[in-house]
C-alpha cells in the first residue's frame, strides 16, 4: 500500500513539474502529464525496480483502473454541462449533423485505405482487422480536449461546437464499432449475429441515456436538501462516483448482454442536472476545482499504460502509420465537408477537424474487445501506437487550432503567490 501511495505522489509531482517545461515550449499541460507517465512507466524509470519510483509493471498500472475510470466519469459529467437547452437550440442540429457525418466519413476513409492495404499485402493485415480499425478510428478522446479548453479558458463558436461534437462522437462510434465488429466476426465464423450488431448496441445506448437521466434528476433532488456550498459539492462528487460505479455493471435480459457506456451515462447525468438545477454553473465550477489532481493522475496513468515495446515491431509501425494518416485525413475532411454543408463560419470549417484528432480511452476499450478476432493482437497494437502519437501531439494541435480561430485570448501574467491588491476606496464625503 505504501508503494502505491508513493507512486501516486511521485506521479502528481512529476506531472506538475514537467508542465513547467512544456509551458516554456508553449505546449498544453496535458502533454506534460502524458510524457511524465511514459517516463514513470514500466518501460522507463519503472523498469529500474526502485520501489515507489515509477510503476514497475503494466499490472500495477492497470490496478489503478478505478482512478482512471472515476476521472473519466467526472470529465464526462463536465462535458454534459455543454448540453444546455439554450446551447442545443442554437447549434444542436448542426452539432448532430457534423458529429455523425465526420465519424462515418472517417470510418469509410480508414476502411478504404486499410482494405486496399490488405489486398496489396494480404499477410500484413487481415480483412476483419481492417474493418474493425476503421470503426475504432471514428472515436475521439473527450478528456484531452476538455483539459486544453479548461487550461486556456477557450470560448467561442468553435469551442462550443467542438464540445458538443466530441460528446456525440461516443454514441456514433459505439454503433459503428458494434456493426463493424459483428461483420468482422461473421467473416471469421461464417454467421452474422443480429443481436450483437444491432440490438445490443442500441440497448446499451438507451440504457446509458436512461440511467444518466435518472441520476441527474436524483442529484438535483438530493442536492436541494443542502444549502452549504461544501456539502452540495460533496453530494455532487458522491453522485458522480456512484454513477460511474453503476455504469460498470453488466447483466443479461434473456439472450441480450446488457451494459452501459460510462461516458454516455455521466454525460447525460451532467446534461440533466445542469438543465434542471438553477445553481448548476457555480456548483460545476467547484466540482471541477476538486477534481484537478484526479485529472492529472488520469493522464499520467494513461501515459504509463502506453506500451513502448510495440515500437520494435515493423509490421505494427507500418500499419500504424497508415492508420494515423488515413484517420487524420478522414477526421479533417469529414469535419471540413460537414461544416461546409452546415454553412459554418470559415474559422470553424478550417479548424474543427484538427481538434478531433486526440484518441484514447474509448478507442482502447474497443481495441480490447477486438482482441477476440484472429488478428486481434494486431488491432490492439496499431490502436496503442495511434493513441501514443495522438495523445502526445493532439493536445498541441487542438491548442493551435483554437488559437487560429481566435478563441484562446492571451492573458496577463498572474500568480497565486502574489497577494491581491486591495480595492481602492473612494471618499464620498
Amino acid at each position: 500500500m505504501e508503494s502505491y501511495l508513493i507512486c501516486l505522489a511521485v506521479a502528481l509531482v512529476g506531472g506538475l513539474m514537467l508542465s513547467r517545461v512544456t509551458k516554456l515550449l508553449n505546449l498544453p499541460a496535458v502533454t506534460a502529464y502524458l510524457v511524465a507517465g511514459l517516463l514513470l512507466g514500466p518501460f522507463c524509470l519503472g523498469a529500474l525496480g526502485v520501489k515507489g519510483l515509477g510503476f514497475g509493471s503494466l499490472d500495477q498500472v492497470q490496478s489503478l483502473h478505478i482512478l482512471t475510470q472515476t476521472a473519466l466519469g467526472f470529465i464526462a459529467f463536465s462535458m454534459g454541462s455543454e448540453f444546455r437547452l439554450a446551447q442545443l437550440k442554437s447549434m444542436g442540429a448542426k452539432a448532430i449533423t457534423i458529429g455523425v457525418a465526420q465519424a462515418v466519413i472517417t470510418t469509410l476513409v480508414v476502411d478504404g485505405v486499410l482494405v486496399g492495404l490488405h489486398f496489396a499485402f494480404p499477410k500484413l493485415l487481415s480483412l476483419p482487422a481492417a474493418l474493425v480499425l476503421g470503426a475504432i478510428a471514428s472515436a475521439t478522446a473527450p478528456a484531452a480536449t476538455l483539459m486544453v479548453v479548461r487550461q486556456y479558458k477557450a470560448d467561442g463558436p468553435l469551442t462550443r461546437l467542438l464540445m458538443l461534437v466530441v460528446a456525440i462522437d461516443d454514441a456514433v462510434g459505439l454503433l459503428l464499432f458494434s456493426a463493424s465488429f459483428g461483420i468482422a466476426s461473421a467473416m471469421e465464423n461464417g454467421a452474422v449475429s443480429v443481436m450483437g450488431v444491432v440490438v445490443e448496441p442500441l440497448v446499451e445506448i438507451v440504457l446509458s441515456v436512461g440511467l444518466g437521466a435518472v441520476m441527474g434528476w436524483l442529484l438535483n433532488w438530493v442536492e436541494s436538501f443542502f444549502h452549504s456550498r461544501s456539502k452540495r459539492m460533496t453530494i455532487s462528487v458522491a453522485f458522480v462516483m456512484l454513477t460511474a460505479g453503476l455504469s460498470m455493471l453488466k447483466f443479461h435480459i434473456g439472450p441480450i448482454h446488457c451494459g452501459f457506456s460510462l461516458l454516455l451515462v455521466c454525460m447525460m447525468t451532467g446534461t440533466v442536472f445542469c438543465n434542471v438545477c438553477d445553481t448548476s454553473e457555480e456548483l460545476m465550477s467547484r466540482v471541477e476545482g476538486w477534481t484537478v489532481p484526479l485529472n492529472v493522475l488520469f493522464f499520467v496513468i494513461s501515459g504509463a499504460e502506453l506500451e513502448l515495446d510495440i515500437l520494435v515491431s515493423p509490421v505494427t509501425l507500418i500499419v500504424g502509420v497508415v492508420y494515423i494518416l488515413a484517420r487524420s485525413a478522414g477526421k479533417y475532411f469529414g469535419a471540413w465537408g460537414s461544416c461546409k454543408y452546415c454553412k459554418c463560419s470559415a474559422p470553424i470549417t478550417k479548424n474543427l477537424g484538427i481538434t478531433l484528432l486526440p484518441q484514447a480511452g474509448v478507442a482502447l476499450g474497443m481495441a480490447m474487445t477486438a482482441t477476440a478476432l484472429g488478428d486481434g493482437s494486431m488491432v490492439r497494437n496499431v490502436v496503442l501506437f495511434g493513441v501514443m502519437i495522438y495523445e502526445l501531439v493532439g493536445p498541441a494541435l487542438t491548442r493551435r487550432s483554437l488559437l487560429l480561430a481566435g478563441e484562446i485570448r492571451p492573458e496577463g501574467k498572474t500568480s497565486a503567490r502574489t497577494p491581491n491588491k486591495p480595492a481602492k476606496t473612494v471618499n464620498i464625503h
